[in-house]
């Protein structure tokens, strides 16, 4: 049943390990419901007398407690109902961790090296887990000594950022550790856009990239002109649209003039989207304007070398191959014996 119950913090464990977070969210919650005073001895503001728990306040407190315990524990101390005496009795039972943990965090403090983490973050979070368990062993640990403990850390390439840190004269730890996320960051940009391709060369389009070119609108109104060939007015032409225009848009097929003169503009009009480099296969410049690197440069003349020489494996070169030549010599018999001297055919002698 007491699984019901929302659990405000962490359960104790039976071995212990987590005592001491587990006082201080015990305590905090038995100060805010203003019971404190049932597992320590408070004064009375402005008297010298002990605030004395009642019965019901001594309930809620056993409940609180018992409700954050191991099930092995609540087994074992099943028959305490004073909320005082439980909170004795587990922290005689668990109060060594205390004395345990002390000298491995005086240990990891004397060792700690921010050289040693692969990034900022990870030395400030174990840092601050080092200096709550120094502070909670009333091991008093200032700012500057963490500004210091940073500084004096850095690897030796980094002497000269060392010192220029220090000319910055932080009084705050945080204000160090700040500067130092935001210089990683900037960093892990510049050697992620050096490594993107290499020096020289060009980005490369995007795979689903739309070349632009000069075309025209579909629904393009060309004004100017009054009369058959203003393309504004109620044609029956392709040039649709309501205009001012008094003709009607009918485009006459045997006037030329204007149908030669657009064509002439298309065709003198130099589209260097749609140009071809010769030298990296690319669309959007010239050939002598080409700043693709030589390397990229080498492997497009090395992929299209020898395109252009293949043969198909049934092509005939002439469209009326020759036959077999014959000579005189070849129409006459060499058999003396036989009394004909030309030979037509197989067996027909004349």
């Amino acid at each position: 049943m007491g699984d019901l119950m929302k659990r405000q913090f962490n359960v104790l464990d039976l071995s212990g390990h987590n005592f001491l977070e587990w006082t201080v969210d015990a305590q905090m919650n038995l100060k805010a419901q203003g019971l404190d005073h049932t597992i320590k001895d408070i004064m009375v503001p402005g008297t010298t007398e002990i605030k004395t728990a009642t019965e019901q306040e001594k309930a809620k407190a056993t409940v609180l407690i018992r409700h954050h315990l191991h099930d092995s524990l609540k087994t074992e101390y099943l028959m305490v109902e004073n909320p005082k005496e439980l909170w004795d009795s587990l922290k005689e039972r668990y109060g060594h961790h205390k004395r345990v943990l002390l000298p491995k965090a005086q240990f990891d403090w004397t060792n700690l090296r921010f050289h040693d983490f692969k990034c900022v973050s990870e030395y400030n979070s174990t840092l601050f887990k080092i200096v709550s368990l120094l502070r909670y062993y009333d091991q008093a640990v200032t700012e500057d000594q963490m500004i210091e403990k940073t500084l004096s850390t850095f690897h030796a390439n980094n002497i000269l950022l060392q010192q220029q840190y220090r000319e910055r004269g932080f009084k705050r730890y945080s204000e160090l550790i700040s500067l130092l996320l935001v210089a990683e960051q900037n960093n892990d940009l510049l050697l992620k856009n050096h490594n993107l391709r290499p020096t020289g060369s060009m980005a490369f389009n995007e795979a689903n990239a739309v070349e632009s070119s000069n075309l025209p609108e579909a629904n393009v109104a060309h004004r100017g002109g009054r009369g058959r060939f203003n393309h504004r007015g109620r044609g029956r032409g392709n040039h649709r649209g309501r205009g001012r225009g008094r003709g009607r848009g009918y485009l006459d097929p045997r006037n030329n003039n204007h149908k030669g003169h657009q064509q002439g503009n298309q065709k003198h009009t130099p589209s260097k989207e749609k140009d071809t480099c010769f030298r990296c296969g690319m669309t959007g410049h010239w050939g002598k304007t080409c700043r693709t690197a030589k390397h990229l440069v080498d492997l497009y003349q090395a992929s299209i070398k020898g395109k252009g020489k293949v043969a198909e494996a049934n092509y005939v070169d002439e469209e009326n191959p020759s036959g077999p030549s014959f000579d005189v010599s070849d129409f006459f018999n060499d058999n003396p014996d036989s009394g004909n001297d030309l030979i037509f055919g197989d067996n027909s002698n004349i």
